[in-house]
């Protein structure tokens, strides 16, 4: 009887198995190829930007903990990975994704070693005297939920998978007498943790935290206020017997941002670290952790952490809650389940292997952020540096105003705007812990950073609650939307002075213009009138002379116009010139269209800024898709009564701009907006106006899209939109049909999209210059 139980769950798990392998093969996650954008290579991108600075590790959907190999501290290389890079330094617990400034994160940095002990990473040029080790490339893999490389100094091979607040790390070690875990408590990508704390718990546990400040570089090398601290609980699989702390003497008064902690006397003081052995206990400015035992060939050895925002004791509760045993394998299954789970609420047909990669891969680069840093339990930290606790909504972070507002957060709000909800949740009560009485505009773990320019999160709210999206406190989202209008906004000037006035004046204008509608559909008329004014603010600074947008003085006069004249980077503008920038009218294109000279003059510039954007569509100035000011701008023919113009811009973007590789990214991933812009565009649909429920019509890139809505916030279950005869030549709408019935708008209220239902578009080779046709202009 016992062998016959045997035999049958063998059989059992082998079907199991092979049912698994098959499902695999076909759901979202297969697709996902984490590798794209994975590099800040500036010489790929020829420009100081780089390239999508994605990273290749191991997460789940908008989880707390991403562990991924880190190959640089220092620089301008944010997710603290780049895959041009010879060596790899760590495996840390926490990234972050496609950023544009020097960044952060990068937090308790683990790697295995055999031999002497070294307490500095090294360096990319000079990786001898450090623990960083060469690896194969070729070994190198990343999926949804997991990571592997072969370290070749040592012959080691590094696994790592995670759950939404820890993660496990398997090691497959070589036969030797001094094997090790290490564990860099002071590394921070862009600098250092200021203060760290370890205490040994067992034989088997340790615990600590790592205070990170803004004295220790990091966000922006200080500029950002980043001020954190990382709490972790981590586990071995192997008793602690041989171990210890290493300590380095920062003396007093040492500057500690990313050039000087890079600096060899800094490094030189790191490399002569004390090295205290079987010390249970410790607290310093330089510190890091290390395990010793023997291992036989290929003995696996396995750490696992759960880390928190607000204490140890959370750090340990979200490790117990998650991972409960050493079983890395179903760790592994669990996050590719999460995956599975979240991708799924987009379903595509049709289109190439290779587009699906780019689709799905895109789709979980919008899953990153804005990030959980509720621990389990519900506890957060707060803004007043106190722990707070909600069972309301779960408290987010890492919030690219700037760059989100524009498709990242409209994605969300068709297929999760529970995290929108969300995200609105925690910038009112961070405002309230702070006593701010304004939005911050790129948050980062509580820090008003001040990063970039406008008021974007009055964008978020007046788009989340035109779609129905308010379960937070209404009154004082909007006062606060108020406020920040008011502290960061066009004033009773009617312009934003000074060197980046054209961008700060059309930014400031549209997010006005938001609190307009937002007062409107409150009922606080004498705001509406106010702050619908002030949205067409953008006229002050448009000049009739040059016929463009130009930058004015305190006083009113005009700056001085380049010989460039619109063309000219940086000339009243934020990383564009004029010619990109002044499209930014989201509110009112209509008017912007009748200064800017009626309705043929503006067709015309609309298809020199696209007949000269270079066929890669790197960084550039005209078209310029590797940065978000213009990311609307396709879609202004429809609003122009050129809908095909729309449908073969997008197509060719989508073609041109992303790429199932490395370099797959034209720009920044800037925390999901490139890639949300990408999931939109290739379904068909699109906002140029967020806090406007209509969203663009255009070609999608599949035969059949379908989104699923959530019922909390929707009346219908999904939303598909059908591309019939659809292929690579046939990328022109010829007619369309909503719910059987014909349809000739080139756009769709967002309340149809979320009703549910179908909109058929039948394809065709050639344009149909009378589908779609928008007589308002």
């Amino acid at each position: 009887m016992f062998n016959l139980i045997r035999k049958y769950l063998a059989l059992t798990a082998l079907l199991a198995l092979s049912a698994t392998q098959t499902l695999r093969a076909q759901t979202p996650a297969s697709y996902v190829n984490p590798f794209i954008g994975a590099s800040t290579s500036t010489a790929d991108a020829g420009v100081y930007h780089g390239l999508g600075k994605t990273f290749p590790g191991a997460a789940t959907p908008y989880g707390m903990v991403q562990l991924s190999p880190n190959t640089i501290t220092g620089g301008d290389n944010g997710s603290g990975y780049s895959y041009e890079h010879t060596s790899i330094e760590g495996f840390a617990f926490t990234q972050m994704s496609g950023i544009g400034w020097y960044g952060d994160l990068g937090n308790f940095l683990v790697m295995p070693t055999v031999g002497p002990l070294r307490t500095k990473a090294g360096t990319i040029a000079h990786p001898e005297g450090g623990y960083r080790s060469m690896y194969a490339k070729p070994s190198e893999k990343a999926s949804a939920g997991y990571y592997s490389v072969l370290l070749t100094d040592n012959n080691i091979k590094a696994e790592a998978t995670a759950a939404p607040h820890s993660g496990m790390l398997r090691f497959t070690f070589p036969k030797n007498k001094l094997s090790r875990i290490q564990i860099d408590l002071a590394r921070r990508v862009g600098g250092t943790s200021t203060l760290q704390y370890v205490k040994v718990v067992d034989a088997y546990t340790i615990q600590g935290w790592m205070k990170c400040t803004p004295d220790g570089g990091g966000w922006g090398n200080g500029d950002g206020h980043a001020d954190y601290t990382v709490y972790f609980y981590a586990k071995f699989s192997k008793p602690l017997k041989d171990y210890g702390v290493w300590s380095a003497d920062i003396p007093d008064g040492w500057v500690r941002k990313r050039e000087e902690v890079g600096s060899d006397k800094y490094q030189d003081v790191v490399a002569n670290a004390a090295i205290l052995k079987n010390i249970k206990e410790k607290q310093g400015k330089h510190l890091g952790f290390y395990t010793n035992f023997a291992t036989t060939e290929n003995e696996r050895v396995l750490m696992k952490a759960g880390i928190s925002f607000v204490s140890t004791a959370g750090a340990k509760n979200n490790l117990l809650a998650e991972i409960k045993d050493w079983n890395f394998e179903a760790l592994r299954q669990k996050a590719t389940a999460l995956w599975n789970i979240a991708l799924s609420k987009i379903a595509v047909q049709g289109g190439t292997l290779e587009q699906k990669k780019v689709f799905y891969t895109a789709l979980y680069h919008t899953m990153i952020d804005p990030r959980i840093i509720s621990d389990v339990d519900g506890n957060y930290p707060g803004g007043d540096g106190k722990a707070h606790k909600s069972a309301v909504f779960k408290k987010r972070t890492i919030f690219s105003g700037w760059d989100v507002f524009r498709s990242q957060m409209p994605l969300q709000t068709i297929i999760n705007p529970s995290l929108v909800n969300d995200l609105v949740n925690s910038m009112v009560t961070l405002a309230d812990q702070k006593q701010k009485n304004y939005f911050e505009r790129w948050e980062l773990l509580n820090a008003y950073s001040g990063c970039m320019l406008g008021n974007p999160m009055t964008s978020v709210l007046a788009d989340a609650y035109a779609k129905g999206i308010r379960n937070y406190d209404l009154d004082k989202a909007y006062n606060l939307a108020v406020g920040s209008v008011e502290k960061f906004g066009n004033g009773e000037k009617g312009y934003a002075p000074g060197g980046i006035g054209i961008a700060q004046t059309l930014e400031y204008a549209y997010n006005e213009w938001c609190v307009g509608q937002l007062a409107t559909w409150l009922k606080h008329p004498a705001d509406a009138k106010k702050y619908l004014a002030r949205g067409q603010s953008y006229k002050n600074i448009f000049d009739k002379d040059k016929g463009w947008f130009r930058p004015r003085e305190d006083e009113g006069e005009w700056k001085a116009w380049p010989d460039s004249g619109r063309m000219t980077q940086w000339y009243g503008t934020f990383e564009t010139n004029p010619y990109q920038q002044g499209w930014f009218v989201p509110q009112d294109v209509d008017g912007m269209v009748a200064l800017m000279g009626g309705k043929q003059k503006v067709l015309a510039d609309l298809d020199n800024l696209f007949a000269k954007t270079p066929d890669n569509m790197m960084w550039n100035d005209y078209y310029n898709h590797a940065n978000e000011p213009v990311h609307h701008v396709p879609f202004l023919y429809n609003r122009l009564g050129r809908p095909w113009l729309t449908q073969k811009w997008t197509r060719e973007i989508c073609r041109r701009a992303y790429k199932n590789s490395v370099e797959g990214l034209v720009g920044n991933e800037d925390v999901g907006q490139m890639s949300a812009w990408y999931v939109l565009a290739a379904s068909g649909l699109h906002p140029v106006t967020p806090g406007d429920t209509r969203q663009e019509i255009t070609s999608p890139v599949f035969d059949k899209v379908t989104l699923k809505l959530d019922p909390k916030y929707a009346k219908g279950k999904a939303f598909s939109i059908i591309a019939k005869n659809n292929s690579a030549s046939n990328i022109y709408i010829q007619s369309a049909k909503l719910n059987g019935k014909t349809y000739n708008k080139c756009y769709i209220d967002y309340a149809e999209i979320a009703a549910g239902g179908t909109l058929e578009l039948t394809m065709g080779a050639e344009p149909n210059k009378s589908w779609g046709i928008n007589q308002h202009i």
